[in-house]
C-alpha cells in the first residue's frame, strides 16, 4: 500500500525478439510506439483492438488499494482482455524511473508510470508524447504541453492508527508522547517518495515551520527518533501486519483501503486529518514509457484512467456488455477519474466532471481544521535538496 513511497529517474530502443511485436504496426499502418492520440489508430475502438493483440500491461509501484487502482486493473482485464503484470507495488516514484532505465530491452520493462510531480524532471527523455481524449479537461498547469505527462489525481495528508493505541493521536504534535514508542512511521524515504516528502511538510507545518522552511519538521523527526517514537520502517501493509508500526501519515485516499485491509487481519484502524496541519500534495503524474514493450496497452490504460465516465465496474459487466463493439464497451465502463473518487482521491478533471460517484467516508474531519497548504514544485525541490543531507542524520 505504501507505493508512493515512491519513485526516481532515457531510454533506448527495445531490441529483444520477445518485445518486437509490441513496436510493430498495431493496426494498418500504425506504429503504436509513435501514436500520439487515439486518432492515430483511427479511434478508440482500434486502439483497444491493438492493445488486445499485445495482451499485457506492465505496471509498477501501483498497489491495488492505492486510490482504488484495483478496480481499474480489473476493468482493464475483464473488459479488454489485458493481463496486468504488477511489479514492486510498494515501490517509490524514484524506483519507477530507475526501473525504466535499468530494464531496457527487457519484457518486464514498465509500460507506464505513476509518479510524484517532483520526479518528472528526473524522467526527462523517457516518456512518449500522447494526448488522451479528455486532454482539454486536464488543467494546463498539470500537464506537459506536448503530452508526455499529465497530472491524474491528488490528496492531502491524513493520520491513520491502530484503534488500540491509547491515547488516540489527534495531532502531529501529540505524537511527542512516550506512550507511542516504536509506533510512528511514514511511507518511505522523503528524498525518493512523494508521499513521504509531503508528510515531512505536514510535520513541518504542525511544528511551526512553513513550506519555505522545513527545519522544524526535521528537528521534530529527530526528536521523535531519539525517543524511539519514530521508527524508520516503510509504513506499508506488511509492516503494519507485523506490528512494526501503529501510527502513520498517509494520503487521505489511502485511508479506505488501509481500513479495509486491517479488517482482513482482525485489526481496526481509524483515520483522521491531524488537527494541526492540513497539507495537500501536487498531483501524481501518469506517463507512458517511450520504449514500452506494450505501447498500445499503455495508451489504452491512460485513456481509461482519464475517462470521466461513471459507468460499470468489472464485476457489473455482463456477457452482453462484453460482446459490444470495443468503442461501445469503453463508453460503458467506469473511467479512471471516477475510480479515483471511489478510492478517496481528488481527480484532476474534477471541474469538468458532470457525473461523479460518491466518495468514501473513511475519514473524520476535526473541527477547526487549519487552512490547506500546498507546497509548490519549487518548494518541494528545495526541501528534497535539504533532506538529501539531513534525513540520514535524524
Amino acid at each position: 500500500m505504501s507505493k508512493k513511497l515512491k519513485v526516481i529517474s532515457a531510454a533506448e530502443g527495445i531490441v529483444l525478439a520477445s518485445t518486437a511485436l509490441a513496436v510493430m504496426p498495431a493496426s494498418a499502418g500504425v506504429n503504436a510506439s509513435n501514436a500520439t492520440s487515439a486518432a492515430s489508430f483511427g479511434g478508440i475502438g482500434n486502439l483497444i483492438k491493438a492493445a488486445k493483440k499485445e495482451g499485457t500491461l506492465n505496471l509498477i509501484a501501483t498497489p491495488r488499494d492505492w486510490a482504488n487502482y484495483g478496480a481499474a486493473m480489473d476493468i482493464m482485464t475483464k473488459a479488454f482482455g489485458i493481463k496486468i503484470v504488477s511489479d514492486n507495488p510498494d515501490g517509490s516514484s524514484a524506483q519507477e524511473i530507475t526501473a525504466i532505465r535499468t530494464t531496457k530491452n527487457m519484457e518486464k520493462m514498465p509500460d507506464v508510470v505513476d509518479i510524484g510531480l517532483s520526479y518528472v524532471a528526473s524522467g526527462a527523455g523517457l516518456f512518449a508524447n500522447y494526448r488522451v481524449q479528455t486532454w482539454s479537461d486536464i488543467p494546463k498547469a498539470w500537464k506537459s504541453p506536448v503530452g508526455n505527462w499529465y497530472g491524474a489525481y491528488t490528496g492531502s495528508i491524513a493520520m491513520c492508527y491502530d484503534a488500540t493505541v491509547t491515547p488516540a493521536p489527534t495531532s502531529i504534535a501529540s505524537l511527542d508522547n512516550i506512550a507511542y514508542k516504536n509506533m510512528f512511521a511514514i511511507q518511505g524515504d522523503p528524498t525518493a517518495a512523494q508521499q513521504a516528502l509531503i508528510s515531512v511538510f505536514a510535520v513541518t507545518v504542525a511544528k511551526g515551520g512553513s513550506v519555505k522552511n522545513i527545519q522544524p519538521g526535521i528537528d521534530f523527526f529527530h526528536k521523535l527518533k531519539s525517543q524511539g517514537i519514530f521508527v524508520p520502517v516503510t509504513a506499508n501493509a506488511s509492516a503494519f501486519a507485523s506490528g512494526s508500526f501503529k501510527i502513520m501519515l498517509t494520503w487521505d485516499y489511502n485511508a479506505p483501503g488501509f481500513i479495509a485491509l486491517a479488517k482482513t487481519i482482525g485489526k481496526t484502524v481509524k483515520c483522521t486529518y491531524p488537527k494541526d496541519a492540513l497539507v495537500a500534495g501536487t498531483p501524481y503524474v501518469l506517463a507512458i514509457n517511450k520504449t514500452a514493450p506494450h505501447p498500445a496497452a499503455a495508451r489504452l490504460w491512460e485513456e481509461l484512467m482519464f475517462s470521466m465516465k461513471n459507468g460499470k465496474l468489472a464485476e457489473d459487466l455482463t456477457a452482453a456488455d462484453l460482446a459490444l463493439p470495443p468503442a461501445e464497451l469503453f463508453a460503458l465502463v467506469m473511467g479512471g477519474q471516477n475510480v479515483y473518487i471511489s478510492g478517496g482521491a481528488s481527480p484532476i478533471t474534477s471541474a469538468s466532471m458532470t457525473d461523479k460517484v460518491a466518495p468514501p467516508t473513511a475519514l473524520t474531519v476535526p473541527a477547526g481544521l487549519p487552512k490547506s497548504v500546498l507546497p509548490s514544485l519549487a518548494q518541494q525541490n528545495v526541501a528534497t535538496a535539504v533532506l538529501k543531507t539531513a534525513w540520514s542524520k535524524i
